[in-house]
């Protein structure tokens, strides 16, 4: 019997990876080990979600600070300092990141800094030092990608932009994806003069359409200023900073430039080809339902298998990796109604089938609700809420449900449990509200739309 180093390592210590590790070795007794080359936490803690949405709760005082004197609240300007909140959102992060290196280990994980490469199917390379084992997990997640056009070596990411010296007056963000909106609304949020440029006609593409038009009316309506149908042709440097060249012989002077235009899997340069796992021409790494890829033992989770590249998602391939391989149960991740969010501004939540997808399996009714937020009665912000609901005619099941405005996110992840259970119409109707909440709206909307099938 061959005698491994480990029983299992896995190279990307972001979420999915700790989680697999930490399972693995904790609960099920094996000799793990972790390689990173970056920061234990990952692209969600320490590059994406966390920090992000530290600045996007950052971005919200400017607004409820305003909103306070419809209140009765009457205060002087207000100044904002973001060295001060790059600073704390530093130390948080610190802080995460030593949570993590303390679960692991507690755990009985051993932690190896460095840049993991694949020898053979057992054998991982380590900065010239080889560690043998049984088992190989790949779970190095993406990296933003940018095109190759003239003068982009000048642009930031959202990894620069989460760590900028000082908030610049005027950006421009390339990209119409949900990173690019929520980094729109934030520096919008904090005062600075925001264009976004998109190749389609259209931001979230894949999103429902009432989501997609209804944020794009709101970030207008706070002086976003989108470039729709528009591609970048160069972007030069100047003595005050940027100018943005686009394909309608238009250009916009900037003082910083960001790409958001998409992420590519972290697959290239780690011997996976070399040893026969299959990557597809996108970068992913091909498994089965089982997160195995074409090496039998061989396992790859997360973003670097571009499925559903969500951090929850990763964890719970996570665990099922570790059921199917250490606990005896095959388990495969279930990618039906997995809710998601948009931290933009209103921020969008979305579960289940857009309208036009649920149209393609057949008749379905829709219900739709907009409002005024109450908070906002007061203050006068100029500012709405979408609720949709889209059902299966046929069965009354709801297949889809989606919202922008205020807390939409935290709703939606409980309406995600009822779609998740198979709820129908008649039990959302069935629903005691609570009132006055904006969650009430989607267990008393009854105004479906016209038919037009």
């Amino acid at each position: 019997m061959v005698k491994y180093d480990f029983d299992l390592i896995t190279i990307g210590a972001g979420s999915g990876g700790v989680r697999a590790a930490r399972m693995v070795a904790g609960e099920h007794g094996k000799r793990v080990a972790i390689v990173e080359n970056l920061r234990t936490g990952g692209t969600c803690v320490m590059r994406g979600c966390v920090p992000k949405k530290l600045l996007v709760y950052s971005a919200h005082f400017g607004h409820d600070f305003e909103d306070s004197a419809g209140y009765g609240w009457m205060q002087g300007e207000p100044v904002f300092n973001w060295p001060i909140l790059i600073a704390n959102k530093n130390a948080e992060l610190e802080r995460l990141e030593s949570v993590y290196h303390r679960l692991l280990r507690n755990a009985g994980v051993t932690e190896i800094a460095g840049t993991g490469r694949l020898a053979d199917a057992h054998t991982v390379e380590v900065d010239g030092k080889s560690l043998t084992t049984e088992t190989i997990l790949i779970a190095t997640g993406g990296w933003p990608t940018m095109p190759q056009i003239p003068g982009i070596e000048h642009v930031i990411t959202s990894n620069e932009a989460l760590d900028l010296d000082a908030l610049p007056k005027h950006i421009v963000i390339v990209g119409g994806g949900y990173i690019a909106v929520e980094f729109a609304g934030i520096f919008n949020a904090l005062g600075t003069e925001v264009h976004e440029i998109i190749r389609a006609d259209m931001i979230l593409r894949g999103f429902d359409e009432d989501i997609r038009e209804s944020l794009r009316d709101e970030m207008t309506a706070k002086q976003i200023k989108f470039h729709s149908g528009t591609k970048v042709e160069r972007i030069e440097k100047t003595n005050q900073g940027f100018t943005v060249n686009l394909n309608a012989s238009e250009a916009v002077a900037t003082e910083l430039v960001m790409y958001a235009t998409g992420r590519t899997p972290n697959s290239r340069d780690i011997g996976l080809e070399e040893v026969g796992a299959e990557i597809d021409d996108k970068g992913a790494v091909v498994v089965d339902a089982y997160s195995r890829t074409t090496v039998d033992n061989i396992y790859a989770i997360g973003d670097v298998t571009d499925r559903m590249n969500l951090t929850p998602v990763a964890i719970e391939e996570a665990m099922a990796f570790v059921n199917t391989v250490y606990g005896g149960e095959p388990t495969a991740m279930d990618y039906v109604n997995v809710p998601s969010a948009v931290f933009s501004q209103p921020p969008v939540g979305t579960v289940g089938l857009t309208e036009d997808q649920a149209r393609e399996r057949g008749a379905i009714d829709v219900y739709m609700s907009n409002f005024r937020p109450m908070k906002y009665t007061l203050s006068g912000r100029d500012e709405s809420s979408m609720m949709k609901i889209i059902v299966d005619r046929a069965s009354d099941r709801v297949l889809g449900c989606h919202m922008v405005g205020v807390d939409a996110p935290e709703i939606i992840q409980g309406i995600s449990i009822a779609l998740k259970a198979g709820a129908t119409k008649a039990q959302f109707d069935a629903t005691v509200g609570i009132h006055p909440t904006a969650a009430e709206e989607f267990v008393t909307t009854h105004k479906k739309l016209p038919d037009d099938d």
